[in-house]
């Protein structure tokens, strides 16, 4: 009865939508829809010269959902389970998964079409910048297999695959909106091809005051160029660069019971933050013939860093800073030159009575050159200030790597090795905090081989059963090699993070209309490195965790089930009015080192998401979806301060083409009904979220 009563009220809008378009129904729009279709959920077991199989994957579709704005990854990931969003009010990012800490994604690989993008992919392995979504196609997730496939990192790997030129005449799009404290967001593009050559061009900007009562402000601006051209039917050449400037206020932290009385406020109100990107890569990919496949691409990159921080004296959670030290403040330029190249070849081949084995083997070459310096200026806004630390940090990093798809009928294996060469060197020139000690010059190489197996068994053409173990590690961090820190040190036998984990699982599109995966999962994290001590902190390996637990997806159409059981053509009217739900149930705990017994920060006993989405073929969509979070910590010592209780968040989006796929109006509203929630907390407090808050925008396509 609920169902039926659902599907009368979106026949009757999109009923709404045609007579008010007056747009008539053509084959193109038909084409339109059936592509829409056929998105995937998971990535194929090949592609390109990349092997999927055996791996537990997942695809975030930009493009199911109505227009996000600002990079809201609440809406964005709320169809893939175990990502743990750390919201703060600043455009950076903070994922994690399965328990490992999510500060700027530092656990996981973070790449835009394959390139590495953080700062620096192991020295500083922090992502400050994301592709803004309207350059974004779709985003693949590789859990634990990804060490294997992109890096050794063990939370696996995010890839931003971007758009596509479009194949035709010059498109042009002018997408807008505005919002709540001052949001205002823009996006130019213009895309096309011309002969063998497909051209794809963009900017970005978008501004907010921010929801803090100072503060909170910030600017972006991005723009960027992606050229695609055909040298023939089977081999492309590709050229992008892009280019991003980001600054924003650090509103600070609070104490809980001031965030209960005015989660507006703000405890910080000079500290500022300043990110300058600047990158390109050249691809060349050519299917050679059906068997083999050779993919070559190199990148170079310039990042900036810089932040302005007002000190204190004394404990600085929550409170305004305060003492002799307020006076002045810490200045931070760190500065990040790299570049690298990929080889990647596929060979598929017979052997042993099959002909569907394939073989792909790469070399990764990664270079870094990033100095730091240290100032203090003497005064809490001082724009610069004396050199107090000057330090060079240089980073090289060779990888070789194999992986073998077995494959005999219904049942395939996949074992791979990856060995890593990493060298890293950090020399002091300049510290003002050392008094008859000498500067540091350390230096340090380290080889760690990785190994893999990934299975699946084809229950059925549409159902499979997989599996995957994979080893991590975590290399040492610049700043734990030489610290930076007043009265910090590091003990002589710190040892890299190692890691692995498993999965076993069940997925399968069994018809058109219904998808889900299911796996349990193990992950043991041996030798994490952490801070121990208030003064004098000592920089060591700190425990051994284990992390376990389950997770499932799955989405169904309703209108397509109900034609289904009772013969009907529902969905040629509607396209889809899909229910989904996914949840990872984690137990995570330490059980060796200062912290046995205790949970790891951001681990909570269960992330919880679900909702509806409606789509009426390519004329409209409307979606609501909640994000579900259970208590947890956000440190390793789970101090009462730091604990996040539990929250739960809806947010109502729409998209609706008004005039003939040429202008579009869409809006939202972020948490619809108003939690008071944080889901995080630093050093300078509880980092507040945003209470409920609005957009609305148009966008134009000729």
């Amino acid at each position: 009865m609920i169902i039926n009563f659902l599907i009368e009220i979106f026949l009757l809008l999109g009923t709404f939508s045609t007579v008010y378009a007056q747009t008539p129904t053509t084959t193109l729009k038909e084409l339109v829809v059936t592509a829409s279709k056929e998105r995937r959920k998971f990535l194929p077991a090949m592609e390109g010269a990349k092997i999927y199989q055996g791996k537990k994957t997942s695809v975030v579709d930009l493009q199911e959902a109505p227009i996000i704005i600002n990079n809201n990854y609440r809406q964005a990931l709320n169809k893939t389970p175990g990502l743990l969003l750390s919201e703060e009010s600043t455009p950076l990012l903070s994922i994690g998964y399965r328990g490992l800490t999510p500060d700027r994604v530092q656990f996981m690989q973070v790449l835009k079409d394959g390139v590495p993008i953080q700062a620096d992919l192991f020295g500083y392995p922090e992502a400050y910048y994301t592709p803004p979504f309207q350059t974004v196609d779709h985003i693949d997730f590789i859990r634990g297999g990804s060490s294997l496939m992109y890096g050794p990192q063990p939370g696996g790997a995010l890839n931003f695959v971007t758009k596509e030129p479009y194949e035709g005449r010059l498109s042009v799009t002018e997408e807008n909106s505005g919002g709540s404290h001052g949001l205002f967001s823009n996006y130019t593009g213009l895309s096309g091809t011309q002969g063998a050559i497909g051209y794809y061009g963009y900017f970005h900007h978008r501004q907010s005051q921010g929801f803090r009562e100072n503060n909170s402000q910030y600017d972006v601006f991005y723009g960027g160029s992606k050229l695609k051209i055909k040298q023939d039917p089977q081999t492309y050449w590709g050229l992008a660069f892009d280019s991003y400037n980001e600054q924003h206020g650090e509103p600070g932290g609070l104490l809980r019971g001031d965030w209960e009385a005015n989660p507006s406020q703000s405890t910080r109100l000079n500290d500022h933050f300043e990110l300058n990107r600047y990158a390109g890569a050249l691809t060349w990919d050519r299917e050679v013939d059906e068997q083999k496949y050779i993919a070559i691409k190199t990148f170079g990159g310039y990042y900036e860093r810089l932040s302005w921080r007002q000190r204190t004296s004394g404990s600085a959670f929550g409170t305004l800073p305060s003492g002799a030290n307020a006076n002045s403040n810490e200045i931070q330029v760190q500065e990040f030159y790299t570049g690298g190249g990929e080889i990647r070849f596929r060979q598929n081949y017979e052997a042993l009575g099959s002909s569907d084995h394939a073989l792909t083997t790469g070399i990764f070459y990664y270079h870094s050159n990033s100095p730091r310096i240290d100032k203090r200026g003497n005064t809490a806004d001082a724009e610069d200030g004396l050199v107090r630390k000057d330090a060079d940090r240089s980073m090289d990093y060779v990888s070789l790597f194999a992986e073998n798809m077995f494959k005999f009928g219904k049942f395939s294996v996949t074992p791979g090795a990856r060995l890593e060469n990493i060298w890293q060197r950090v020399e002091e020139n300049d510290n003002v905090d050392k008094t008859n000690v000498p500067l540091a010059d350390e230096s340090q190489y380290d080889f760690v081989s990785l190994f893999g197996l990934g299975a699946v068994y084809e229950l059925t053409p549409a159902v499979d059963v997989y599996s995957n173990i994979s080893q991590g590690y975590r290399p040492k961090l610049f700043v734990e090699a030489v610290p930076t820190g007043s009265g910090q040190t590091v003990t002589e036998d710190l040892e890299e993070g190692e890691s692995w984990q498993a999965d076993l699982g069940l997925r399968g599109l069994p018809t058109p209309y219904y998808s889900w995966d299911g796996s349990v999962f193990y992950m043991e994290f041996r030798d994490q490195i952490g801070t121990i001590g208030s003064t004098g902190q000592v920089i060591q390996n700190v425990g051994d965790a284990q992390h376990y637990g389950f997770e499932f997806t799955n989405e169904l159409n309703l209108i397509q089930l109900l034609d289904s059981m009772k013969n009907k053509q529902y969905s040629q009217k509607i396209e889809a009015l899909n229910f989904f739900t996914n949840v990872m149930f984690l137990h995570a705990e330490f059980v060796e080192g200062l912290n046995s017994g205790k949970t790891p920060q951001y681990a909570p006993d269960y992330i919880f998401k679900t909702g509806l989405e409606y789509r009426y073929k390519d004329k409209g969509k409307l979606k609501i979806a909640g994000t579900f979070v259970d208590d947890h910590f956000g440190n390793d010592s789970n101090t009462s301060t730091f604990l996040i209780p539990s929250y739960k968040v809806w947010d109502l989006s729409g998209e609706w083409d008004i005039y003939k796929d040429t202008l579009s109006l869409f809006g939202g509203i972020h948490n619809l009904f108003d939690e008071q929630y944080y889901a995080r907390v630093t050093s300078t407090g509880v980092d507040p979220a945003d209470g409920q808050n609005f957009y609305a925008g148009a966008r134009l396509i000729w």
